[in-house]
């Protein structure tokens, strides 16, 4: 069995991180940490764990992780993690990073949305958690910077037609519609339930942190820069993401060449559903799960190709792609852990 360790355990992702790895058949779930919540048991904090997990979170310290844990997930803000997590790797601990510290290859495009980083040593050696794509090189790292919700939400329908090279890359638009819980647990005015319920707003339009990881990896896999517009949304759901992509598609693109990109590339791709011709992705069908749903349509009119996806951006978004991570890190069936039934309602 694998030691594991949470840190930044009773936030959402941690949260989700401790649901899931509390029923995985290959780990133990060794240490939890919290800064607010030290001293208390788990089940105390998320009441819904009663008899199921009764560990006590507690201190953030290197040497008691390291000392408890063989990998560990760390869940913590922006800034605080790249001060955490050059110890851990020092320490030889594998580490899945679920901030944006790790993101990025290039540390000057991580410091034009957020601030500046002190551990630019470690860029290099990260590997980006998006298992669809870079299964390969997960097997191998120690370091991984696990994806942002809506970049995953918009990097797995659009990678294999911009790899294909199906569509014209500067006409892409990407919205996304997100549960609140995106927001995280502390608290804030705009996920208060009086400003969210009833409400259904675009926000931070064209200036959204997650943009500029979508067009480092774009541009990455197109080898040619690629800047898309994207537009979040936030709706009144507590868990929940749903993309929609519209882009103009090269000459001579038909539904079967879209549908057969999809099969192809996603052929051994356990966590990707690709919906059926008279279906589309729906939140409801992945609540929960670590799937993305992927469906399309194309506009004829204009030539365009529009794509769908269905994330749970607690799951696939975030907890549930980390621990997918994980299992190829340690050279685990990339299932184990994840395949719990879907829930029907």
């Amino acid at each position: 069995m694998v030691q594991v360790g949470v840190v930044g355990a009773t936030g959402y992702a941690g949260a989700e991180l401790v649901r899931i790895l509390s029923g995985h058949p290959e780990v133990n779930l060794s240490l939890l940490t919290s800064r607010q919540y030290a001293g208390m048991r788990f089940d105390k904090i998320y009441p819904a764990m009663a008899g199921m997990v009764d560990l006590m979170c507690e201190e953030m310290s290197i040497d008691r992780v390291c000392e408890a844990a063989d990998l560990i997930f760390v869940a913590l803000p922006h800034k605080i993690s790249m001060e955490i997590v050059p110890q851990l790797i020092e320490r030889g601990k594998k580490v899945v990073d679920l901030s944006a510290d790790f993101r990025f290859s290039n540390a000057s495009d991580y410091e034009a949305v957020y601030q500046p980083h002190t551990a630019k040593h470690l860029l290099g050696k990260a590997v980006y958690g998006l298992c669809e794509i870079y299964f390969d090189n997960i097997q191998t790292t120690q370091l991984i910077g696990n994806p942002g919700c809506y970049p995953t939400g918009v990097l797995l329908p659009l990678v294999p037609m911009i790899l294909k090279d199906f569509l014209e890359k500067d006409t892409i638009i990407a919205d996304s519609k997100s549960g609140v819980s995106g927001a995280g647990r502390s608290l804030s005015l705009t996920s208060h339930f009086c400003e969210v319920n009833d409400s259904f707003k675009a926000y931070k339009v064209a200036e959204h942190r997650h943009a500029p990881e979508m067009d480092a990896i774009l541009s990455q896999e197109a080898r040619t820069p690629i800047h898309i517009t994207f537009v979040p949304h936030l709706i009144p759901m507590t868990r929940g993401m749903l993309t929609t992509i519209y882009a103009e598609l090269n000459q001579n693109i038909d539904a079967d060449d879209i549908r057969n990109c999809f099969a192809e590339f996603y052929a051994t791709c356990p966590f990707i559903r690709l919906c059926d011709e008279d279906s589309l992705p729906d939140t409801l069908h992945v609540r929960g799960t670590n799937f993305c749903d992927i469906g399309f349509r194309i506009d004829r009119r204009n030539n365009r190709l529009i794509l769908i996806s269905a994330i749970d951006n607690l799951g696939k978004g975030a907890a549930g792609q980390a621990v997918q991570c994980m299992n190829i890190m340690l050279g685990m069936d990339q299932t184990v852990g994840l395949m719990g039934m879907p829930y029907p309602l």
